[in-house]
């Protein structure tokens, strides 16, 4: 079942660690390092479990800046799962990154009704469109078509990729799944 994403003000359903924990150090200068600031809502809400959070930071660093993978394209990968999941959360911190990797804003509008964005030819690239659809399958069907990866095959350039694209897809679900179960609430819906 999809959801809509929701611009409604969230409780967390379990209160987020203090904006200025640092304990355990070496996690809380982690995180901030690879964030470029402060630590957000995700992280204080990992940041009850030090192990977790120290996993989910490494993991995440490398899917984020460690692949092969255009980052529009995994931009493009996360953005739908955000929408197709209703994680609000993940749209918000995402949609900015994937404008940054050359996306529209036009796109991102219209990614939010999946419906037509999946269609859209003259907004999303012949690519763009079959990144749509996997992320579609794997996030809401789990079972991957052979005509949705032999798009995808036809026009990434290597497996690797194609592994890596996988990858990001299945990443981002479990973050989306974190961020709901919890209720995770964007940082500027605190301001």
């Amino acid at each position: 079942m999809k959801r809509s994403l929701s611009k409604e003000k969230t409780i967390p359903r379990i209160r987020y660690q203090p904006r200025d924990i640092n304990d355990p150090a070496e996690f809380a200068e982690s995180i901030r390092s690879r964030r470029g600031g402060p630590l957000l809502n995700l992280d204080l809400m990992l940041m009850h479990s030090p192990p977790l959070a120290k996993g989910w930071n490494e993991f995440l660093r490398e899917v984020r800046s460690g692949l092969s993978l255009s980052p529009k394209l995994r931009e493009l990968a996360i953005c739908t799962v955000a929408v197709l999941t209703g994680a609000e959360y993940e749209f918000y911190h995402h949609k900015t990154e994937f404008m940054k990797a050359g996306g529209t804003v036009a796109q991102v509008e219209e990614l939010r009704n999946f419906e037509l964005a999946i269609n859209d030819a003259n907004l999303f690239s012949t690519i763009e469109r079959a990144v749509l659809k996997l992320t579609f399958e794997m996030t809401c069907e789990v079972q991957v078509s052979d005509s949705s990866f032999a798009a995808v095959r036809s026009a990434l350039i290597s497996d690797r990729e194609i592994v890596e694209l996988v990858a990001v897809i299945a990443a981002y679900n479990m973050v989306s799944r974190f961020l709901i179960a919890l209720e995770v609430e964007p940082e500027r819906a605190k301001s």
